[in-house]
């Protein structure tokens, strides 16, 4: 069974930054499409970013887009979610999942394999 571990959330004052990292446990992530979703409490989850197994191509929520930073280093297995500028309204579980068919689109219903999630608060 395909598992990712999901890290590096915390609490952040507005204006601050965090890196999440998911990591693949007992497989290699390089041939997988990679997104990042986010649910915050009360919402519906929402696709924040996704990249392709080579790292060449991303796909960004608009809310996100400049603030957002998605790589992947397949030498290490992980993928990555550089957050800056945080805001109160990015305050959320994020999750990572995988999109076995590449579609690149920010839609949870083509993803599987989900990780536990990492809790991102922003707020001062």
């Amino acid at each position: 069974q395909l598992q990712l571990v999901e890290s590096g959330g915390g609490l952040v004052q507005p204006g601050g930054s965090l890196r999440l990292s998911c990591a693949a446990s007992g497989f290699s992530l390089e041939h997988y499409a990679i997104g990042w979703f986010r649910q915050a409490p009360g919402k519906e989850r929402e696709g924040v970013s996704c990249i392709n197994s080579s790292g060449l191509r991303t796909n960004y929520l608009d809310s996100v887009k400049g603030r957002f930073t998605i790589s992947r280093d397949n030498a290490k297995n992980t993928v990555y979610l550089q957050m800056n500028n945080l805001k109160p309204e990015d305050t959320a579980i994020y999750y990572c999942a995988i999109d076995r068919r590449a579609t690149m689109r920010l839609d949870d219903a083509r993803y599987d394999s989900w990780g536990q999630g990492t809790q991102v608060t922003v707020s001062s």
